[in-house]
């Protein structure tokens, strides 16, 4: 008895198990801190972690899933899964299916350098705290509808959870947060999603240094508090670059909204996908064919929305090539924006509301690319004020037929009027220290997110 109470907890090690073994056997088998390395080759789920070990499929093992439930349900706090290609999840949206289930218990758990393909949620943050989502390449349902696929990485309450470097596509939303705090999501690529990142009701957290492309929303940043949302780059979505709405105390800077000419009918990836198309009644070649050769219109619609959103601070952005540069409304109060350029938008400022804001602070404005202003001091900031908006400007947006009559002589002497009569622009944005250099682009995230070797 004495020799078996010194004798202690088995040692650490390390086991290969093959593709015909059971995994989920030699899970139940090892003890906590082995390493379990996946031989090449399909090993079948689903399978629990119930303890802190190490799944290490070398980038050549695949768990293949039953088609129900999750395929990887980690229960135990400190384990890793790294190295695999996960597969063949459930589709049931009430039951969270996904390639890999972080429980709550799952404190610290680590995924990385995997490959996730036909699972309804890549990877499900459930509560797990400090956990790490890294490097690895998440591809969601590309046919059926987009509300009954999942998303490439969800969270639900794990304060200081991390998302960092991966590359995900296809399905609902890239990253899909609620209720959380003290997250970090940084140096991600999302393209043919309807939000890169969806974030609602998660304060003090950080969105840096991510690239959307190709989706119908960039980043719907939504009752949130203080946040830091930096470098990130929305290249060519659909609606919105930038969408803010209830978030509030937040430093929004050094962001990038690049719009670019995109069909008209931009119904298949990003927007609407075949299964989408046929509920709507229409054919899904018709659809191909209208993005394909159809018009073109220019994308996003919006650069930045700001709906009800407080006491941000705005700077060093570029928004650049859209409908709409801002779309500023609902009574947003007490934010800052200073250094930011609005290139060649074809409505630089929507500003719904009638009181005066002036989008300069302590001495320096935005720059305007449609300002004709001169500085004729030399100190890079233009001699007289920028307005974008005018009366006819208050007229076009509540009454949008009345483009017909902007080239006639009854408009010309209304803005005349108001350029000889100040008195007379109505209430609304003006720029008191406008830019006269374009200010350089910020610098572009480094392309590092996906699967590494």
């Amino acid at each position: 008895m004495l020799a078996v109470s010194l004798a202690g907890p088995a040692a650490a090690g390390e086991i290969i198990v093959s593709p015909g073994e059971a995994l989920q056997g030699a899970i139940t088998r090892a003890v906590p801190g082995d390493v379990l390395r996946l031989a090449p080759g399909t090993h079948h789920g689903p399978v629990v972690v119930d303890k802190p070990l190490v799944l290490d499929g070398g980038g050549e093992a695949t768990i293949l899933g039953s088609g129900e439930g999750s395929v990887v349900t980690v229960t135990a706090p400190g384990a890793t899964l790294r190295g695999l290609t996960v597969r063949g999840s459930g589709r049931n949206l009430d039951g969270l299916d996904s390639g890999v289930f972080l429980a709550r218990t799952a404190e610290g758990a680590l995924v990385e350098q995997s490959r996730f393909e036909d699972n309804l949620f890549g990877v499900y943050i459930h509560g797990a705290v400090d956990a790490l989502v890294r490097a690895n390449t998440i591809v969601g349902y590309g046919e059926g509808r987009t509300s009954e696929a999942g998303n490439g990485v969800s969270l639900w309450n794990a304060p200081g959870a991390r998302v960092l470097d991966n590359d995900i596509s296809f399905g609902r939303d890239g990253i899909l947060v609620m209720t959380s705090r003290n997250n970090i999501f940084r140096g991600n690529r999302f393209r043919d999603l309807r939000f890169a990142v969806h974030y609602m009701y998660a304060n003090d957290s950080e969105v840096s240094d991510n690239v959307s492309t190709g989706n119908t929303v960039g980043f719907a940043i939504m009752f949130s508090h203080r946040l830091v949302v930096r470098g990130n780059v929305s290249d060519g979505d659909r609606d919105h670059g930038f969408l803010f709405n209830y978030a509030n105390g937040s430093r929004i800077t050094e962001n990038v909204v690049r719009g670019r000419e995109q069909p008209a009918a931009r119904w298949l990836g990003a927007g609407m996908r075949a299964g989408d198309a046929k509920e709507h009644g229409l054919p899904v070649a018709e659809v191909a064919e209208r993005t394909a050769d159809g018009p073109t219109r220019t994308g996003p619609e919006k650069c930045v929305f700001i709906y009800n959103a407080n006491r941000n601070h705005f700077a060093g952005n570029r928004f650049e090539g859209c409908e709409i540069g801002i779309h500023f409304t609902a009574g947003s109060e007490g934010n800052a924006l200073t250094g930011n350029a609005f290139v060649a938008n074809r409505t630089q400022v929507k500003y719904v509301g009638t009181r005066h804001l002036d989008w300069s602070k302590d001495g320096r404005g935005n720059y305007w690319s449609d300002n004709p202003a001169f500085d004729l001091d030399g100190d890079g900031i233009a001699d007289t004020a920028y307005r974008p908006n005018d009366l006819v400007d208050r007229v076009l947006w509540t009454a949008p037929r009345a483009k017909v009559l902007l080239n006639s002589p009854a408009v010309q002497v209304i803005r005349w009027a108001q350029a000889q009569f100040p008195a007379l622009y109505p209430g609304g944005v003006v720029d008191s220290r406008p830019l006269v250099a374009l200010p350089p682009e910020p610098a572009q995230p480094l392309p590092t997110a996906g699967v590494r070797p």
